[in-house]
């Protein structure tokens, strides 16, 4: 996986497309208009969102801009709940906004971060860069609520301190291209990394979940889930990448990905990659794309239950392995309901 473009919607020349690696599965320039105008102004969201009923601050972008103009914001957490909603209301046009995070030393925050599009056609680009002092704690929750014909990025950077412990949850729903990008710098030091995601696709939605993990030194535990399914003429990529350097003994680094392909069009591109550079470690990854188990939904079924409801049943355990792993338990219950809703509608 190359390094991470630099996407600019200023310049179509930074726009990547299949003859990048880590976009093979993605043609950005493809699915985006050559040339993008700004978004114009907006006046800023009412406050809440999805996560309204989670009591924490709140920094919100309106096509790319907060409440006093600015592309981009600095977080300084030193504990607490922090909503960050990126908002577009916009009919074609786009965005870029810049965040900055810091976690102070021996914090434990959460993030609860969104994408609400309320317009159609538009292109949107955020970047996070996330610092975690020594000792800091935090967990990001990531739902995505966009139209099927836009194109959205959202790309992070993200470097651990000594015994700093980051966990994100990510749910996506698709879009025309949608694309959740997370890049994380492991110190070891016994430092911990959480990093899951949840797609749920249909009609001609796309996403692609994208990560690469680098272990740097030793004493490192990296643990990865992603779930799926792709229905109709969806279309899922996950690439995940974890690479242990030489001197990062004592690493311990999993990652799996399973799929529910659920239509003879729908399509999952999955590459999941380890590379080890370094003896005394424990690391495996898995892979698995398959149908519903027909064998269980009869069993539902013979129950009374309908067709549907059966599917929507099973998916939802499916999945639910992921969403138990959010800690917490206020966001927990509002993602494990939007992700009952969005399944219910697919099925």
């Amino acid at each position: 996986m190359n390094a991470p473009v630099k996407l600019d919607l200023r310049d179509v020349s930074t726009f990547p497309t299949r003859r990048d690696e880590a976009w093979r599965y993605s043609d950005f320039r493809r699915a985006a208009p050559a040339h993008i105008e700004v978004a114009g102004p907006v006046a800023s969201p009412e406050p809440g969102g999805l996560f309204a009923a989670v009591h924490g601050d709140e920094l919100a972008f309106a096509n790319g801009r907060t409440a006093d103009g600015q592309g981009r914001a600095e977080l300084a957490l030193e504990g607490g709940v922090q909503r960050l909603r990126f908002v577009t209301d916009a009919n074609g046009g786009g965005w870029q906004a810049q965040v900055e995070v810091r976690v102070a030393e021996g914090a434990r925050a959460t993030l609860l971060e969104t994408y609400e599009g309320q317009g159609a056609a538009y292109v949107a680009s955020a970047h996070l860069s996330f610092v975690l002092e020594p000792g800091a704690i935090l967990e990001r929750i990531v739902l995505f609520v966009e139209p099927a014909d836009a194109v959205s990025v959202s790309a992070a950077d993200v470097v651990l301190g000594a015994r700093a412990s980051f966990s994100q949850t990510v749910v996506a729903t698709g879009a025309k291209l949608q694309r959740h990008e997370t890049n994380v710098i492991h110190p070891g030091q016994g430092a911990e990394l959480r990093m899951d995601s949840v797609y749920l696709l249909g009609g001609a939605r796309h996403a692609d979940l994208t990560t690469a993990v680098v272990h740097a030194g030793a004493d490192g535990k990296t643990s990865q889930l992603t779930k799926g399914l792709a229905t109709e003429s969806g279309r899922a990529v996950f690439q995940g990448r974890i690479v242990v350097e030489r001197g990062a003994d004592q690493t311990d680094a999993r990652m799996r990905h399973d799929a529910l392909l659920l239509s003879d069009r729908a399509e999952i591109d999955a590459k999941p990659e380890l590379q080890i550079n370094a003896d005394d470690v424990s690391c495996a990854h898995g892979n698995t794309v398959g149908a519903l188990d027909a064998m269980a939904l009869f069993y539902i079924q013979s129950r009374g239950v309908p067709e549907a409801e059966a599917k929507a049943l099973l998916t939802q355990a499916f999945v639910g392995e992921v969403l138990e792993r959010i800690e917490h338990e206020g966001a927990r219950a509002i993602v494990q309901a939007f992700v009952a809703e969005r399944l219910e509608g697919l099925m």
